[in-house]
């Protein structure tokens, strides 16, 4: 049988396609799902009675793992699917040879701070209090200063070393300006 056979008979008379897997960065339960939109609900509630001072007070803190790796070509992660069927999903959890841990923060008007972790070190709790007090609170007030009259909002996840009672009293003690409380989890 000829290719061009082949072809027409899987993509005529099949009606299958070829399609790459679409890349999600996480598979989310419906507890995780709803518990997002909880965050996202509370935040959309303070902007619509604070405005946009309230967009102007939020720095987000995230940690990411920047990684070296070779990239699946499109080709290669192709199936052959009726039109019908779902796109397939992946999600990347390759290592890589070559990792690294940054800190970003940033605000509305971009990056205010980014911090590499050392290769042999780990976010912790204590970590992550010594980079709020040492390096974030520098880097706001050097790029950011007026944010500290109305109080600054820190945005982070609820990853374990940004949940401690250190690192809430740490936030309450540096950035808090009025009685809106300083950190808004996710």
């Amino acid at each position: 049988m000829s290719t061009a056979s082949l072809f027409r008979i899987v993509t005529q008379i099949l009606q299958k396609r070829k399609v790459a897997e679409k890349w999600v960065p996480h598979q989310l339960s419906e507890e995780q799902k709803a518990a997002r939109k909880r965050v996202a609900e509370e935040l959309l509630r303070r902007y619509e009675t604070e405005g946009e001072q309230f967009l102007n007070r939020i720095v987000a803190v995230d940690e990411t793992w920047i990684q070296y790796s070779e990239a699946q070509l499109i080709s290669q992660s192709s199936q052959w699917k009726h039109a019908t069927s779902p796109l397939p999903k992946k999600c990347r959890r390759q290592q890589s040879k070559f990792k690294l841990m940054m800190i970003v923060t940033y605000d509305k008007n971009g990056v205010i701070a980014t911090h590499r972790v050392p290769p042999e070190s780990t976010v912790t709790a204590a970590y992550y209090k010594k980079f709020l007090q040492d390096v974030l609170r520098a880097k706001i007030r050097q790029k950011r200063s007026a944010i500290f009259a109305v109080g600054v909002l820190i945005l982070h996840d609820n990853a374990r070393p940004h949940v401690p009672s250190a690192v809430s009293e740490i936030l309450d003690n540096l950035w808090m300006a009025s009685a809106t409380p300083p950190a808004v989890q996710s």
